[in-house]
């Protein structure tokens, strides 16, 4: 007997199916590294340095939030399509996606470090 699958699994299966597929490894490393990765990232930086000026808190900790959500996704993803792909630029993005993943972690973490402290100053 199948289990019937729920409208909303379907519906969010389908609208992210290019997702699920990079997150399974199933996409060309370009365009998950330099479109999923690259840019993406830039314009995650841009909407935080925005918030940054327009001293937008709560639109800051949502994309503190998003960012650590993201990062995990695309650091596995980019991962497992270079797995897939075997080549001397898999070799290279698996080790970009290494430096990557600390350098944001840490920026993160010193970016919610900062917003804290200015939640506790007022």
């Amino acid at each position: 007997m199948q289990v019937p699958v729920p409208k909303t699994h379907a519906i969010f299966s389908s609208f992210f199916a290019s997702e699920l597929r990079a997150w399974r490894g199933q996409m060309p490393l370009p365009v998950v590294f330099w479109g999923y990765g690259v840019a993406t990232s830039l314009v995650l930086g841009i909407l935080h340095a925005t918030a940054l000026d327009a001293g937008q808190l709560f639109f800051q900790q949502a994309l503190i939030l998003i960012s650590v959500a993201y990062t995990i996704w695309i650091l596995v993803a980019i991962w497992r399509c270079a797995v897939s792909e075997g080549t001397f630029w898999s070799v290279l993005a698996r080790w970009l996606t290494v430096t990557w993943g600390l350098n944001t972690a840490f920026v993160l973490l010193f970016l919610q470090i900062d917003l804290l402290a200015r939640y506790v100053r007022g």
